[in-house]
């Protein structure tokens, strides 16, 4: 087995198993903001990858809403 691979698991390099370093629940930063930073490049990432027509759609749409909300108040 060691001639396909099967003997790296139960040699030294399977031995290393990294028990030191940051407790993932514990020792983490929560850092709430960073979800809203994250949403915001989403959003425009998928805006700008959208094709032209789309875009132009999406504009249209945008000031016609504008305009039944105005009527509406």
């Amino acid at each position: 087995m060691v001639e396909y691979g099967g003997g790296i698991s139960h040699g030294p390099a399977g031995q290393v198993g990294g028990g030191a370093g940051a407790h993932p629940v514990t020792d983490a930063h929560v850092d709430f903001f960073s979800s809203i930073s994250h949403t915001i490049n989403d959003v425009t990432h998928t805006v700008l990858a959208q094709p032209p027509e789309v875009l132009a759609i999406g504009i249209v749409l945008f000031f016609v809403g504008l305009i039944v909300l105005r009527r509406a108040f």
